[in-house]
């Protein structure tokens, strides 16, 4: 079953060396990229969970949160600890993503030159997975680590199944079964993954020849577990999905399916022509009959004609259906966002593809001779050709405006990166090109309500607080269960000092989302304001629950402790707050106010200066300064001796 008689076992080594270096050169660019604004806020750049790094509470929440749509908490976990090791560098989550994408190159090759004993067609496998430009998306984002991270067990898991199938026991297939399980915690496309191990079972494993009896109910026996897994973990992600209008755009249920089957199309197109690649290709909702119509037609032939020739090529069989099957939980018919298709998509999928082609081109060469010089300078052209496609697409994914400029030149109608493009230009301050393509947005798709919200920001920053209010509330009417409208929404009605509304809202959002730490930190804020402190530490404890290194709402329930008179806790929370962040103005701001009240001049005068220091035209930092130094003074002439200071109570004559 396994015949490495041709195999050259010292070219091994230089295989697997070849594909480290060919990917270090094509992919290290990325340790110099940022964070990009779609997705990376959510999974790392804005994620107080990941910023606390690997503690119990992370795990907990880990292990029980659908946040960002899915239960992937291996994921999580991993970004967790990359936090831990780079903080907010990008480059080191960049670099993860990278290693874990060789890391299953490698495996790739282990587990088709184990198979099969060919070494070169194997080899070819590995490098396609490895260099093809249609898996930058899956390596160069980092809110991606779930695609590179569940390939990694995706491989590791068949190469156990191998390593089992080699001599069945009960440890190999434990082995077998965690792998696969850590592979489902990290993304939940792994649930197709025990139908191709009976693939494999097939072609190149060979398992059916050495079968006699029932064949299915042998798989079946072998298999449960397995699919029992896969079926809990459907069900799973189909819960943790919020809908298509939290997604975005609606669309009915017909148009989905006739947008898969042209996707089913378009993907091995792209896979064989990586031409005008972009970060996700927008959904319009229709296409041409006639295309549907060629699409349905060719996926049928196609179909019926590896299985008409399923005995006598069964690579073509395989090749195929592995494809079938693997991008069939990423088609579209359950709504994703607002994309037709995307590059990720096609991570597992294309594999299929390049097994049809390393074992299928052969055959229309009779000649061994002419096949060898026909094929091997062909391969190497078309794998340089191909590597050199796939390092001017990662350039591509440098930062958001190169992103998306780029999604914007190859694609039309593409509202979804002129709303990225959007933001990207807001946080550049330029305020005015950020709100034309939100418009742009908006236009080419009305109902797209991340837009409205967006815009709404843009309005905002400018101080135009009533068109903002009209964006939020048709983005409210839009999505209805979307918790970041209505907070935002309530953020704008406290500004206007319309503070009933801007609770609701408040309110509204917590409810819809009870784990929103922003929602309780600005309602926190707002209880401030009407004098109800103890609600207000309240919110600001659950908030740094919720997100433990928010500074703002240390120093903030700092005050709230400090209006109640409990100083002690006052200081505790501005000292955290400080120890978060060193140069943090307004905590040492309000401290030294603290000092002041309790009697500590010599402090305050400590802390005065620091704000001074980092803020010199801060006036009230002068001025109380001032105040503590006649404090000082007051302690100095006897109002006070040793460690008693003389407080403000208790020293009239002082004035503010």
């Amino acid at each position: 079953m396994f015949n490495e008689a041709n195999t050259n076992n010292s070219k091994k080594p230089i295989i697997y060396i070849a594909l480290v270096l060919a990917i270090f050169f094509i992919y290290w660019q990325v340790h110099q990229f940022d964070f990009v604004n779609i997705d990376d806020p959510v999974y790392v750049a804005e994620n107080g969970h990941i910023q606390s790094g690997v503690t119990l509470n992370g795990l907990r929440w880990a292990f029980t949160t659908t946040y960002a749509e899915f239960w992937h908490p291996l994921t999580w976990l991993s970004l967790m600890l990359d936090y831990q090791l780079f903080g907010l560098n990008a480059g080191g989550y960049h670099v993860t993503n990278l290693i874990l994408h060789i890391l299953s190159a490698l495996l790739l090759f282990w587990l088709f030159h184990r198979m099969t004993g060919a070494i070169w067609p194997s080899a070819f496998v590995a490098a396609f997975f490895a260099l093809h430009p249609l898996h930058v998306e899956s390596v160069a984002w980092i809110a991606e680590r779930k695609d590179v991270l569940s390939a990694f067990f995706w491989m590791l898991t068949l190469c156990l199944y191998v390593h089992y199938v080699e001599k069945p026991a009960i440890k190999r297939y434990l082995l077998v079964l965690f792998s696969f399980i850590c592979g489902l915690m990290s993304k939940p496309m792994l649930v197709t993954l025990p139908v191709i191990m009976i693939l494999l079972d097939y072609w190149p494993l060979k398992r059916f020849d050495s079968r006699r009896g029932n064949l299915i109910l042998w798989q079946l026996k072998e298999k449960l577990p397995l699919f029992i897994l896969s079926a809990i973990f459907s069900i799973v992600t189909i819960y943790a999905q919020p809908g298509p209008l939290v997604k975005g755009v609606p669309f009915s249920l017909e148009s989905r399916v006739i947008n898969a089957f042209v996707s089913f199309v378009i993907y091995p197109g792209k896979i064989f022509w990586p031409y005008n690649l972009s970060v996700g290709y927008p959904f319009y909702g229709q296409v041409p009959a006639w295309q549907f119509l060629s699409a349905f037609l060719l996926i049928i032939v196609v179909s019926m004609a590896v299985i008409a020739m399923v005995k006598r090529l069964p690579y073509l069989f395989v090749g195929w259906f592995w494809y079938v099957i693997t991008i069939l939980p990423v088609i579209g018919i359950i709504p994703s966002g607002n994309n037709a298709m995307a590059d990720r998509y096609a991570y597992l999928p294309s594999i299929g593809i390049s097994i049809m082609l390393v074992w299928g081109v052969p055959i229309l060469f009779k000649s061994g001779n002419i096949s060898k010089k026909i094929l091997f300078p062909a391969t190497l052209i078309f794998l340089l050709t191909m590597s050199a496609f796939t390092w001017k697409q990662c350039g591509y994914w440098s930062n958001s405006v190169t992103l998306f400029s780029r999604a914007l030149q190859v694609t039309q109608n593409n509202f979804v990166a002129h709303n990225g493009l959007g933001i990207a230009l807001f946080d550049s301050k330029k305020t005015k090109e950020a709100i034309d393509h939100y418009n742009k947005a908006i236009q080419i798709a009305p109902p797209y309500a991340f837009a409205y919200i967006n815009r709404a920001v843009a309005y905002v920053s400018l101080g135009k607080y009533q068109p903002a209010l009209d964006d939020y509330s048709q983005a409210i009417r839009l999505q209805p269960h979307y918790a970041l409208a209505y907070n935002n929404r309530g953020i704008v009605y406290s500004k206007l000092g319309r503070y009933q509304q801007a609770f609701e809202d408040f309110d509204k959002s917590i409810s819809l989302q009870p784990d929103y730490a922003d929602a309780y930190y600005n309602r926190g804020n707002l209880y401030i304001k009407g004098s109800r402190h103890q609600r207000a530490i309240e919110d600001f404890s659950e908030a740094i629950r919720l997100q433990p290194n928010k500074i703002q709402s240390y120093n903030n329930r700092g005050n709230a402790y400090a209006e109640l008179g409990q100083y002690q806790r006052a200081f505790e929370d501005f000292n955290k707050a400080i120890s978060l962040q060193p140069d943090y103005i307004e905590a040492y701001f309000n401290r030294g106010t603290a000092f002041i009240k309790t009697g500590w001049p010599d402090d305050a005068v400590d802390d005065f200066n620091m704000v001074i220091r980092l803020k010199p035209n801060y006036a009230e930092a002068y001025a109380l300064r001032g105040v503590a130094y006649l404090l000082q003074e007051k302690n100095e002439s006897g109002c006070a001796d040793e460690r008693k200071a003389c407080t403000l109570e208790n020293c009239k004559t002082l004035e503010w």
